[in-house]
């Protein structure tokens, strides 16, 4: 690959040896995070409107990707979309070449690369960390997910009450997918469920809206983008649910089958539960004493 210029907007992850479920927890990515951490207002500030980062993971979708950036610029010209940050995690059928063709053409696009492939639950990190929006919407980059959905969430993020900490979560209201699949999705929602409490019926849909300091808050470990919900209740953020569509996979073939994601999903369950019960309690408020007050 020839050598990427700053003016490309590839921010390539220093992640080439480090196993993912030890993910150092400092920035890694050539990126000034204090710049756009200042940009950003206060969790539930809703004076000014807030702009949103869209997040795409993606593992050889080159067959997905010019179409996608397609729908998610034109549901751009309906909500605040800003910018698109495509997470190439190792790909090697040409998808992070085919994402810098686009850079000259679409000036909202912007890639964040991993040397390797590190998982979903990286990826989400990676653009989460490269973000310069207050809002994430995190999709899938098969185009199963539909960008035109994106105005649900964000209206309903925006009617919340003002000074709520709220993310919004895509449920997907018919699956397009092979019945093994949703059979073994079905069992496995109903399990997290019962275990988490986490109010939750889809947490496989990728399509998501949360706040970005909210997101960057919460414990980080793999696989962590299948129990987004509880993680998020954990934090004190309220959750609410808006139905999208699901659309049938027509290129490329899915990552998840049913023994890859059974075979760590009982283990990821019970570290996943036993993070939700040590959380801080609900009334945790340190107040710090002034010399004043022992006047």
């Amino acid at each position: 690959m020839t050598a990427v210029t700053s003016r490309s907007l590839i921010a390539s992850a220093t992640l080439e040896a480090t196993p993912p479920h030890s993910l150092p927890l400092p920035r890694p990515l050539d990126i000034d995070a204090k710049a756009s951490d200042a940009a950003m207002p206060q969790p539930g500030d809703r004076n000014a409107e807030p702009g949103i980062s869209v997040v795409v993971p993606v593992y050889n979708e080159a067959g997905n990707i010019p179409a996608l950036i397609a729908e998610i610029a034109a549901a751009a010209a309906l909500v605040p979309i800003r910018e698109i940050v495509y997470v190439d995690d190792g790909s090697t059928d040409g998808s992070l070449r085919l994402l810098q063709q686009r850079l000259g053409d679409v000036g909202m696009l912007r890639i964040v690369r991993h040397r390797r492939c590190l998982g979903q639950s990286a990826a989400f990190l990676s653009g989460a960390r490269a973000a310069s929006q207050d809002l994430l919407v995190f999709m899938d980059g098969d185009l199963q997910n539909d960008p035109a959905d994106v105005a649900s969430l964000y209206r309903c993020y925006r009617a919340a009450p003002l000074g709520s900490r709220l993310a919004v979560l895509g449920e997907r209201a018919v699956r397009n997918d092979r019945w093994l699949r949703r059979l073994s999705s079905r069992l496995a929602n109903r399990l997290r469920r019962a275990v988490l409490k986490d109010g939750t019926r889809d947490t496989g849909c990728s399509l998501k809206l949360i706040p970005r300091r909210d997101f960057l808050d919460l414990p980080y470990f793999d696989h962590m983008h299948r129990f987004l919900p509880a993680m998020l209740l954990r934090n004190g953020v309220e959750i609410t649910h808006v139905s999208v569509s699901h659309r049938a996979r027509v290129n490329g073939r899915s990552k998840y089958g049913f023994w890859n994601r059974a075979a760590v999903g009982a283990v990821d369950l019970l570290g996943a539960a036993w993070l939700s019960r040590r959380r801080l309690p609900a009334d945790y408020e340190p107040i710090e004493i002034s010399k004043t007050d022992f006047r």
